[in-house]
This record gives C-alpha cells, structure tokens and sequence, in this order.
C-alpha cells in the first residue's frame, strides 16, 4: 500500500506542485531577483495557477457534482485573495481600490466574459442548450444581492465620505456577505441539490462523469498538491507584486488595470473548465463554475479584505463610480433576460462578449 501511494505521489502532477514551491523558496531567499528568475516566476505562477484547478477538478470528480464546483469556486478564491491582499501589502494610493476593482473585474468576466464563450462554443456544436432556470436564477440573484450590497450601496452612506463603509459598518457587511454565502451552499448542496444539476435528457452517457475513477488515494494525494500550489501561487505572487504594477506604469494604463489582470490570472484555470462543460453539452455545470466563482469572489474576498483593512489601518473604497454601475446594470438586466428562458444561443453569448470586450476597452482607454 505504501509504495503505491508513494508511486502515485512521484507522478508528474503531483511532482510539477513540488517543483514551483522550490523554486518560489529559492526565489525568496535569493530576496533581490533579476530578469531570468522573474520569468521563471511568472511560468511557475501560471503552472501552479492551472495545476491548483486540476487537482480540485480531481477532488470535484470523486465528492459529486455540487461540492465540485465549490471545491473550484474556493479554489480560485484563495488564490485571488492571496494576490489582492499580496498587492494590497505594499501600499501605494491605488491599494484602497485594488480589491473593488479585481473583484468587480471578475464579476464582469464570468458573467460576460465565461458565460459568454461557453453559450459561443455550444451554440456552435449544438445550435441550442438547455439548463435548469431554478439554478441559474437561483445563482443570479445571490450575485446581484451580493454586488449591490459591496458595489452600490457605499455610494449612498453618510456615516463616511467617498464611496466607503465606516468600520461598524464594513464588520457588518463583511458577516453578512458570509451569512448569505453558507446559505446559498446549503441550498445549492444540500437543500435544492437538484436545480444545479444538468437539465434532464441532455447528457450522453459517455458524457457523464464517473466517481469511480478517481480513487481515495487520488482524491487525497490531489488535496496535498492543491495546498502545496496554493501556497506557491501566493507566495510568487507577493514576490511578482511589484513587477506587475511597473509593467502597467510602463503602459501607461490606469492604476485599476492591476485589478483586472489579477481577475484575469485567477479566472482562466476556470474558464477552460467552464468551456469544457459546455462542449460536453453540461451547460448547467458551466454556469454553475462561472456564476459560483463570481459569487465566491464577492463573499469570501471581500470579508478578507475587511478584516486586513481593519487591522492594517488600509483605507478600502468599495463603491463603483458611475461608468462602473452602468456596466454592472447592464449586465444584470441582460443576463436576467438569457437566464430567464432554461435555453442559451450563439447570440446571447455574443451580446455578453460585446459587453464584457466594451469594459476592457474602457479600462485601458478610461
């Protein structure tokens, strides 16, 4: 038994993990690190980015289909977290805004940017695709409560100037934003399991995913390894902090643009795992991967944040500026309308690229 574990613990999965935690310790005690070992960095982020989602897609294959997407949801969230607060660590003006902008950057990224290309790609295939109204709705308004309570209602307080909680009530919000999301996972796991799960008559059996196939030695070899590259993917980022921000001053982008490379970095291990569900015709579990990791990112991140704003003394503006709540109304009102029918087009995801293409044009040309 030992030296099957021990084979399967040598396979290259799990070696790959391994290996970018050495070379994030041998980057961090060499301190002061050139141009080759920041490009060695940045690959081994990226590696330990996709290698963190492919052993939680490994775990999410043997506990089921909800607690799977959960698995990837908190996956992706402990590696955006990581970065913000690496970020938000070194200081500066633009460290108050930083989560705002990540966080809203990968709401809007999931719900028209992976939404989007997987209602393209399945639309392409299968001309049309069902999923359960119930869930998607379901997913939509929890996304829709949580964003207007970060994103819209600091505009209009008065205990504090700007667009900013005061602490009572940044504490507040925080709980909250934790105390809605325990309830959507009862619901979405325990409760109402079923409405998350792919629409009736559209699977294949070959399409179906077999718990079998990963073993209990596989599952848990796997959680090994998504902790070691979750520890790697923060510590490379905290190190790759400061080359991110002058290579935005090199382009001269605006300061928010930091934020939106960080959700962009998080949310691509997730969007090719999106896509792949809507090409197998599982469009349900492609909204529940995208619509959840948005959900994700806003309650879990943002009560982290609070916490390190709190104790830090770090100021935190969470409210939107105007151009922002236009683009967060206009894609709430849209994304109503195509998750409002239990059938998804080529079209609709159209539309949601449009949107999302829009938003990264006015990002970098504010």
């Amino acid at each position: 038994m030992i030296r099957f574990i021990l084979k399967k613990a040598l396979e290259t999965k799990h070696l790959i993990p391994i290996l970018a935690l050495a070379v994030f310790l041998v980057t961090k005690t060499l301190g002061d690190i050139g141009f080759g070992l920041t490009v060695l960095s940045t690959v081994f982020l990226g590696i330990s980015i996709l290698s963190s989602v492919h052993h939680a897609e490994i775990i999410a294959h043997k506990i089921g289909e909800g607690l799977g997407t959960l698995v990837l949801a908190l996956s992706v969230t402990i590696i955006e977290v990581g970065l913000i607060l690496s970020l938000m660590g070194q200081g500066g003006e633009e460290a108050s805004i930083l989560a705002r902008d990540t966080v809203f950057a990968a709401v809007m990224i999931v719900t028209n940017g992976i939404v989007a290309i997987c209602l393209i790609l399945g639309g392409l295939k299968f001309k049309e695709q069902e999923f359960q109204v119930q869930g998607s709705k379901s997913l939509f308004v929890v996304l829709i409560a949580l964003c207007f309570l970060v994103f819209v209602l600091p505009n209009f307080t008065t205990s504090t100037a700007g667009a900013t909680y005061s602490n009572y009530q940044m504490i507040y919000i925080g709980g909250t934003l934790l105390v809605l999301y325990v309830l959507f996972i009862i619901f979405q796991t325990k409760t109402h399991k079923s409405y998350f799960e792919p629409a009736v008559g559209i699977l294949k059996p070959e399409d179906q995913i077999s718990h079998d196939i990963v073993t209990t030695t596989d599952a848990w070899l796997s959680f090994l390894s998504l902790c070691v590259s979750l520890v790697t993917v923060i510590g490379l980022a905290k190190i790759l902090s400061p080359t991110i921000e002058m290579v935005v001053v090199y382009l001269g982008a605006p300061k928010s643009v930091v934020g939106l490379l960080i959700a962009l970095i998080v949310l691509l291990p997730e969007a090719w795992a999106a896509v792949i569900s809507a090409r197998a015709n599982r469009l349900q579990t492609s909204l529940n991967l995208a619509l959840g990791s948005g959900i994700a990112s806003i309650a879990l991140t943002i009560p982290f944040v609070i916490v390190f704003s709190l104790l830090n003394g770090t100021p935190l503006t969470l409210g939107l500026d105007g151009k922002g709540m236009a683009f967060m109304f206009m894609t709430f009102a849209i994304g109503t309308l195509t998750l409002g029918t239990g059938k998804s087009t080529l079209l609709q995801g159209a539309v949601h690229g449009i949107i999302l293409v829009t938003f990264f044009v006015m990002a970098f040309i504010p």
